[in-house]
């Protein structure tokens, strides 16, 4: 069957079990073409293509049937397009005629090939016949509508002739076509002789005017209901269809909370041919705290993909993370081979999506096969958490490697309450609107309850994005201060948006900056190895001051510039020659991306420039270590440097600036952080110098004020971020974020 349906009032209305039940049928029904034939202008439809859970139409009519496209590439379909063409003699040819009618009021709408009008009719009346004329002598046809709105359109054309002629063209069976509308705008459809129904809450006037119409049906539910009434009154489909038949029944039992996140919370390896799971090697804070959620008795599921080898044996789906802490939780395993997890994320999700987040746009490399990986990769991962979770329950999805998750998700699962964290920066639409899928990403994450960023700047760029990709109304909004800063850094913003409405959906936003793990900290410098090893650092520096630089190679972290400040430092004030070191922390990415050895070279040549120019045989000025350090070792570095250098060029967050913050917190001392204005965490540490990556100078002046700076302003910086770290620690995060989605209920 083919089903041909106006939009507003028709296809987007009806009750959303109808809809729910109408879309999942004609997206996943081999037999079903679908056809979109409104009034509204293309670009007017445009955002509902980016709605994953309004299935694609095969081809969309638009402007009252004077614009004909294909629904998938939105090309005009030839040669019905440059037919209409032919007749339509041009918006300001149309809209000349019509001036001196000054009683007409031109709608405000995007259309082509169509002029529109809002009329009264009673002002109408004696004007019509003039109006008429004024249109025939253009060669134009008139269409009056619901006694309001007058179009004036290219001769022989409006919904019903359109379709007729698509039909011609495409040879669709006729008997097999049905139409569907509300409004007295659409009864050209029914008059062209095809199968129709008239939704329930039709406008009365097309109820009248369909009456004596054999072929029409009026249903009683409106909208989708309705259509799915009139599918099985015209038997369109065999009553045992398969596709026709009701969602399963509620499921019961399942995870009360799902985690996707991109790994694992242990490591996996082969030892003597058994998979056996260890601690991770370089633990992440945040995990910690994610599993601390599932301590209580919560039933729960951790998502995250395992490698699916013939070598390790069969591949086991399901396996208990922690028996004994977490004996609720279990680890949703889901298979893919190495091939599909290098394309995914070491190779696309690195070489498209991390350099345009990072506003190094010019750098992404965007492909369509590995687009394709990466759409099936999140539906695997959708797939997996709809059959871990239970009915109703909080699914919690990590980071832009699963932006895709929440589309498919929705749609298999309405039920769910769907919330995203987004760890990486959120760029601006001018930087986002680079990315060839930017639509079908937006209207993802819109499929969401609860969306959180780590700062307000990353919240309204993710609403600059989407009100740039489809009509969006700004429910609700709140003051950024005093928890961020508003306008003393780059990232500073005063007002956040809090809840959107995107159609009939709304989602609510948030800014949760991720914390960082205290207890952590704390353990390890109670360590004897660790107290030793600060007491060597500290003897081994001796009167110099240390500065520490600890960052992942990437092209975001500004090493190159920073040594160039450091570099200038020396030149410019000699005295500090001998009497400062720079150590610097650069752990390497992994083999396979490639990317980044050109940089690493870059980096090793001014690190040894430097030392060449300035060396000294008691002294060098530049320690580089091109290596992952165990976090013990790192905190023992935290604590032994007097100032923390951060300066990326861009950054989500920046956790390594909290973890200085709070080892000096707990050792009592007085650590300077000088950090980048454009990492998210300057947004709340108040109390740090803020620098500015971009200007040469400002690098070096922001470094020169933290070796400079007086030990009593040094502690009163230090006491005021401290405050800052030690209260919104990630326990915390985590309990405020889970907070927020229970209480943005269901959009």
């Amino acid at each position: 069957m083919i089903l041909a349906t106006d939009l507003d009032g028709t296809f987007l209305a009806g009750d959303a079990a109808a809809r729910h039940r109408l879309y999942r049928l004609v997206d996943q029904h081999p037999g079903i073409r679908l056809i979109f034939i409104t009034g509204r202008g293309l670009e007017a439809v445009m955002p509902l293509l980016s709605d994953p859970a309004i299935p694609r139409p095969d081809y969309v009519v638009c402007d009252v049937g004077a614009t004909v496209v294909d629904g998938h590439t939105l090309q005009p379909l030839q040669p019905l397009q440059s037919m209409i063409d032919a007749h339509w003699p041009g918006e300001q040819v149309v809209a000349a005629a019509m001036r001196p009618f000054t009683a007409l009021q031109r709608q405000d709408v995007p259309q082509e090939r169509r002029c529109s009008y809002f009329c009264d009719p009673a002002t109408l009346a004696p004007l019509r016949s003039q109006i008429q004329a004024a249109a025939q002598a253009l060669g134009c046809d008139v269409l009056y509508s619901a006694d309001r709105y007058l179009d004036i359109l290219p001769p022989d054309t409006d919904k019903g002739r359109t379709l007729a002629a698509l039909a011609r063209l495409l040879d669709l069976p006729r008997d097999r076509i049905l139409v569907a509308g509300d409004t007295l705008n659409d009864l050209s459809m029914y008059t062209a002789g095809f199968r129709g129904v008239c939704v329930g809450d039709s406008e009365p006037a097309l109820t009248a005017a369909t009456r004596g119409l054999a072929h029409t049906y009026h249903a009683q539910a409106p909208g989708c209901g309705g259509i799915l009434e009139a599918i099985e009154h015209f038997a369109l489909l065999p009553a045992d269809d398969a596709w026709l038949k009701p969602p399963a029944a509620k499921r019961a039992e399942g995870a009360d909370l799902v985690m996707l996140y991109h790994r694992m919370p242990f490591d996996e390896v082969m030892e003597d041919g058994v998979l056996v799971q260890r601690p991770p090697r370089s633990p992440n804070g945040i995990i910690p705290s994610l599993l601390s959620f599932f301590q209580g008795g919560q039933t729960g599921s951790w998502v995250a993909w395992g490698i699916d080898d013939p070598k390790r044996g069969p591949f086991q789906t399901r396996l208990a993370v922690d028996a004994e802490h977490y004996p609720t939780l279990t680890a949703a395993r889901v298979p893919l081979t190495r091939q599909e997890v290098d394309i995914f994320y070491k190779r696309f999700s690195k070489e498209a999506f991390w350099p345009m987040l990072h506003v190094f746009w010019e750098r992404a490399r965007f492909r369509e096969d590995d687009w394709q990986v990466f759409l099936k990769v999140n539906r695997r991962f959708a797939e997996a958490t709809a059959a871990e979770a239970a009915h109703g329950a909080t699914v919690w999805i990590h980071d832009y490697n699963l932006w895709m998750v929440p589309a498919t998700l929705r749609e298999l699962r309405p039920d769910l309450k769907i919330a995203f964290f987004h760890h990486t920066y959120f760029p601006s639409a001018d930087v986002f609107n680079v990315v060839p899928w930017r639509r079908e990403i937006i209207g993802s994450l819109l499929c969401c309850d609860y969306i959180g960023f780590h700062i307000p700047r990353q919240v309204e760029n993710f609403v600059d994005v989407v009100r740039g990709a489809m009509p969006a109304e700004r429910l609700s909004w709140e003051s950024c201060a005093p928890r961020f800063l508003t306008y003393g850094c780059a990232v500073g913003l005063d007002t956040m948006t809090t809840r959107i409405r995107v159609g009939d959906r709304e989602v609510a936003l948030g800014a949760h900056p991720v914390g960082t793990d205290l207890r952590r900290i704390h353990d390890v410098l109670a360590r004897p190895g660790v107290r030793n090893d600060i007491f060597k650092l500290r003897r081994e520096i001796g009167a110099r001051k240390l500065v520490l630089s600890v960052e992942r190679l990437d092209y975001t972290k500004g090493t190159l510039a920073k040594l160039e400040a450091f570099e200038r430092l020396l030149e410019q004030h000699p005295d500090r020659q001998g009497k400062v070191t720079l150590l610097m922390v650069c752990v390497p990415a992994a083999r396979e991306m490639t990317v980044y050895r050109t940089l690493q070279n870059q980096i090793e040549q001014a690190v040894g420039r430097i030392n060449g120019r300035f060396s000294r045989l008691d002294w060098t000025p530049v320690r580089f270590f091109a290596q992952a350090l165990p976090f013990e070792e790192v905190v023992a570095h935290y604590a032994a440097a007097q100032v923390m250098w951060i300066t990326p060029l861009r950054d989500g967050l920046n956790l390594v600036a909290k973890e200085f913050v709070a080892t000096h917190g707990i050792e009592g001392s007085n650590g300077v952080l000088v950090l980048s204005e454009f990492a998210g965490a300057a947004a709340e540490l108040k109390g740090a110098v803020l620098t500015n990556p971009h200007d040469p100078a400002d690098l070096t002046a922001g470094l020169l004020q933290a070796l400079s700076m007086p030990d009593e302003e040094a502690g009163g910086r230090m006491r005021q971020l401290f405050g800052t770290v030690e209260y919104h620690d990630v326990d915390r995060w985590g309990r405020e974020f889970l907070d927020a989605v229970k209480q943005a209920g269901n959009g």
